[in-house]
């Protein structure tokens, strides 16, 4: 049962996700772009550089990086590099990114989503080094890391230094899922980590780096500009850093954690996260739903850090557009009580006590393809289809939490 204590709360907090000592007051945490320019570019005088971003790239006053690097005397910015979303962020979700010239710098902008994911040898002519500045989410589907991967194989090919100026990562020093498996690699899951990696992208391309993670065991000449004052217990509201959305269903700062959240769930198609809606990844629900039932279902869990209420929408594009959906709204007060990862499962696991003719795997093969490559194996849907039980995969899913862990906190750039 939900105590009065806790409604109080979620009364206060409306929306979104805070941790409960989000009363906390902490320094305002510098990126390493604001760390960089504090320091003039001084560190990148005479270099010609390559720039991977998007519009997450900007200083604490929201200045893009892409114009302080072109408007410093001590840089020379040649050549610019847009991942999926383009690098000032005007393009959709999954379109292909043509290379172009950015009208505002003249500086051309070579594609690395779609057909060239992998910056090429002739996009590198010329450059001294290669540096790479997004903010990311902190979940292992999420393609920007994969970017950031691919863009350091292919700097160590050419012999020039990678830089990543670091940003936080908005789960904080979250571990959740199991590794990818070596026949799941792809742009969606591209490393073996878990799905909750819990390192900053510094952090990750360190470990990358030092462990032989890229392909051919590749090391690159890695420089990683550290932030100030971040630290992996802080939820992003605490960095005192704005949010820009680093996707158009990523618009709010707590999205990142609902991504975690629903997104694997949502790659089947058949039941709705939210996308379409003004709530995208917030939300779980399917036409057939009693929203009431099945949030005393969710509710009657008992999962700690986090509430449910009931909720009907109607999206306005996408996929069910039109149609009327039921289901739940999540309230996560407190991401560092929840299993986040495990959400979309306890929700397929009630849905499916509701209706058990109503099976979320009966869709094309090409979604249940993109679901186990998000999810790093078939395993995962394989045990849960079995009884949809998330209990069935929970061992699975947790299997290797404590062993990256030892790993990855060898790399660990913050405490």
């Amino acid at each position: 049962m939900k105590t009065l204590f806790m409604m109080l709360m979620l009364s206060i907090i409306a929306t979104g996700c805070v941790n409960a000592d989000s009363t906390k007051t902490h320094k305002p945490v510098l990126n390493g772009l604001d760390v960089l320019e504090n320091e003039n570019f001084e560190s990148l005088q005479g270099k010609r550089v390559g720039l991977i971003t998007n519009a997450t790239g900007v200083n604490l006053t929201l200045e893009s990086n892409i114009d302080l690097l072109h408007n410093s005397p001590n840089v020379e910015l040649a050549a610019l590099f847009g991942p999926e979303h383009g690098v000032r962020g005007d393009i959709n979700a999954g379109d292909y990114v043509e290379t172009y010239i950015d009208e505002k710098t003249g500086v051309t902008v070579f594609s690395v989503y779609g057909a060239t994911r992998k910056p090429t040898q002739e996009m590198l002519e010329g450059l001294d080094v290669l540096i790479y500045d997004i903010q990311d989410v902190g979940s292992r589907s999420y393609t920007f890391i994969s970017t950031m991967g691919l863009a350091m194989e292919a700097a160590a090919e050419k012999g020039i230094e990678f830089w990543v100026l670091d940003r936080p990562n908005p789960l904080g020093g979250k571990i959740e899922g199991n590794i990818t498996e070596p026949d799941y690699i792809s742009f969606v899951s591209q490393f073996k980590i878990p799905y909750v990696y819990g390192m900053t992208s510094g952090e990750l391309a360190v470990m990358l780096n030092e462990e032989g993670m890229l392909e051919d065991s590749a090391k690159v000449d890695l420089t990683v500009v550290e932030m100030q004052n971040w630290n992996r217990g802080m939820n992003f509201e605490e960095t005192g850093l704005p949010w820009v959305p680093t996707s158009p269903h990523i618009p709010h700062r707590h999205t990142a954690v609902y991504y975690t959240a629903t997104g694997i769930m949502g790659e089947l198609h058949t039941l709705s996260e939210g996308v379409g809606y003004t709530m995208p990844f917030e939300l779980m629900g399917a036409t057939y739903l009693d929203s009431h039932e099945i949030t005393d279902r969710m509710n009657n869990l008992g999962l700690e850090g986090i509430t449910f209420r009931p909720k009907t929408w109607r999206p306005y594009y996408g996929r069910n557009q039109g149609e009327v959906l039921h289901g739940v709204q999540m309230y996560i007060f407190d991401w560092s009580k929840v299993n986040i990862m495990s959400l979309q499962f306890l929700f397929m696991q009630e849905v499916h006590a509701l209706h058990p003719d109503m099976d979320p795997f009966d869709t094309s093969a090409a979604r249940i393809r993109m679901f186990d490559r998000v999810a790093g194996s078939s395993t995962v849907r394989e045990l849960f289809s079995q009884n949809y039980r998330y209990s069935d995969i929970e061992e699975f899913l947790n299997k290797d939490i404590e062993s990256f862990r030892a790993l990855s906190s060898q790399y660990y750039l913050y405490p």
